[in-house]
């Protein structure tokens, strides 16, 4: 069983900040061909401004939420390195819901940015995969990750948008499985608890109390590095997970596992 992903040509979303960030070093560290993708042009040119033209690792600027954007992405990745075989959809947003707000649009904004730009991605690299696998008429052509919360099953009235787009994201995880088996191409998520994020971060310079709340509502007592969220979408990249589809990964130190919730998933 390899938990290789060397050689392999992976586009990573988010890749700017914390989680994605993470996952798309050690993806470069493990010796994948890494296109970092995020909207956040300024702060993509600090992380990876400094790049070799035949090195790993490039970067691409751009709303991902256009699919003319979401093509131009999947043309570089493919003018850079020839090929895709992983997309991890990493970019996520997180904002509270005023549920009782006929003006709040919180739902409508977390569903377009959390669910159908994962979408989106997930449609147009399959397509190139397809394609590419059209002269291999055996063995797995490729890994599509999603990164979900588990906020789709543990909820807080204002975070009601997000968890919506948290379950919404889970069940097209499980139904683009089933659309793509048939074609080799794996999808699977992570569900994950409170991983030290810029968003968990910003979080905590602003409520001081929440960093023993989370550790204290979770059994491990401890919030996780964002390098132990990128173990298990390197996994979920790798042959080793060769025979799973359709999964959600929970990566949570047993959060999920209580009746009660105080504090959110980031």
């Amino acid at each position: 069983m390899s938990f290789s992903i060397n050689g392999k040509t992976a586009i990573v979303t988010g890749a700017a900040n914390g989680i994605g960030l993470a996952i798309a070093r050690q993806f470069a560290d493990r010796g994948a061909n890494v296109m970092c993708a995020d909207m956040d042009e300024k702060k993509l040119e600090e992380e990876w401004g400094n790049l070799s033209e035949d090195g790993n690792l490039r970067y691409f600027a751009g709303d991902l939420r256009q699919r003319l954007t979401i093509a131009n992405l999947v043309s570089a990745t493919i003018d850079s390195f020839d090929r895709v075989d992983v997309l991890v959809n990493a970019s996520r947003q997180v904002i509270e819901t005023d549920a009782l707000n006929v003006e709040d649009m919180s739902v409508s904004v977390l569903l377009e940015q959390n669910l159908m730009t994962a979408l989106h991605l997930t449609q147009q690299v399959a397509k190139r995969m397809i394609k590419q696998g059209a002269d291999q008429p055996e063995g797995h052509l490729g890994s599509i990750i999603n990164l979900s919360s588990i906020a789709a099953r543990n909820t807080r009235p204002e975070l009601m948008g997000y968890s919506i787009a948290s379950a919404a994201l889970d069940q097209m995880t499980r139904s683009m499985a089933l659309v793509l088996a048939p074609e080799r191409i794996r999808v699977n998520a992570v569900s994950f608890g409170s991983v030290m994020s810029a968003s968990l971060k910003l979080s905590m310079s602003e409520n001081s109390e929440w960093r023993d709340d989370i550790r204290s509502h979770t059994p491990l007592g401890r919030i996780a590095s964002p390098s132990e969220l990128a173990d298990a979408v390197q996994f979920l990249a790798a042959e080793s997970s060769g025979f799973m589809t359709g999964e959600i990964i929970t990566v949570d130190g047993g959060r999920s596992l209580l009746d009660v919730v105080s504090v959110p998933a980031h």
